[in-house]
C-alpha cells in the first residue's frame, strides 16, 4: 500500500506541480491582502479537488460509456503527460502559464482568479485529470482506491500550502530555483509517462 501511495503521490505532485503554481498565483494576487489571497487559494483548491475527485470516481464509467479501453487511455494519457513533461523541461509550460495569468490579470480583478485560471486549468487541467484517472484505474478494490484518493488529497493540501505561502516562498527561492525544480519534476514526469505507455501497450498487445 505504501508503494501505491508513493507512486500515486509522486505522479500527481509532478503533474499538478505546486512549485510551478506558486509563482503564478503570487503574480495573480499581488494586489490582494494576505487574507484575500488565502481565500482565493482555498477556493481554487476546493474547486479543483472536486473536479479531480469526480474524474477519479466516475472516470472509468465515462470511458466504458464511450467504449474506450483502459489500455488505450493509458497510452493516450501517457503521451499527453510526456508532452507536458517536455514543456516542463524546456520551460514552455511555465511560459504559457505566465502568459495566461498575465492575460487574466488584465481582464479580471484578483478575486476572480480562483476558478479561472487557478482551479482550471492550472490545477485541474487535462494533464492532472488524465493522471488521476490513470492512477485510480489501477485500483483493484476499495482499499487501494482509498489509498490513491488519500494521495490526491495530500497533494492538494500541499498545493494549498504552497499557494498560501506563495509570496514569501518566491522571495526566498527566486525564479532560478523554481526553474530548476520545474525541470527536475519534468524529467520525473517524462519517465512516469513512458511507463504508462509501456503498460498500455503491454496490456493491449498481451
Amino acid at each position: 500500500m505504501l508503494n501505491l501511495f508513493l507512486s500515486t503521490f509522486v505522479t500527481l505532485f509532478v503533474i499538478i506541480d505546486p512549485p510551478g503554481c506558486a509563482p503564478i498565483f503570487a503574480g495573480l494576487t499581488r494586489d490582494a491582502t494576505h487574507k484575500q489571497a488565502f481565500r482565493i487559494a482555498l477556493r481554487a483548491t476546493v474547486i479543483a479537488g472536486l473536479i479531480l475527485l469526480m474524474f477519479a470516481t466516475v472516470g472509468r464509467k465515462l470511458l466504458d460509456a464511450m467504449h474506450i479501453e483502459m489500455d488505450s487511455f493509458r497510452i493516450a494519457g501517457g503521451l499527453m503527460l510526456f508532452l507536458i513533461a517536455l514543456d516542463m523541461v524546456f520551460e514552455k509550460r511555465t511560459q504559457r502559464r505566465e502568459e495566461r495569468a498575465e492575460k487574466v490579470l488584465h481582464d479580471h480583478e484578483p478575486e476572480d482568479v480562483s476558478v479561472f485560471p487557478m482551479a482550471m486549468p492550472m490545477i485541474a487541467g487535462p494533464g492532472s485529470i488524465a493522471a488521476v484517472m490513470l492512477a485510480t484505474s489501477r485500483a483493484h478494490d476499495g482499499a487501494e482506491m482509498g489509498v490513491m484518493l488519500a494521495a490526491l488529497i495530500s497533494v492538494l493540501l500541499l498545493n494549498l500550502a504552497g499557494l498560501a505561502a506563495a509570496k514569501p516562498i518566491m522571495r526566498l527561492l527566486g525564479t532560478r530555483v523554481e526553474a530548476v525544480i520545474t525541470r527536475v519534476l519534468g524529467v520525473l514526469l517524462g519517465a512516469l509517462a513512458v511507463q504508462f505507455v509501456v503498460d498500455g501497450l503491454r496490456g493491449a498487445l498481451g
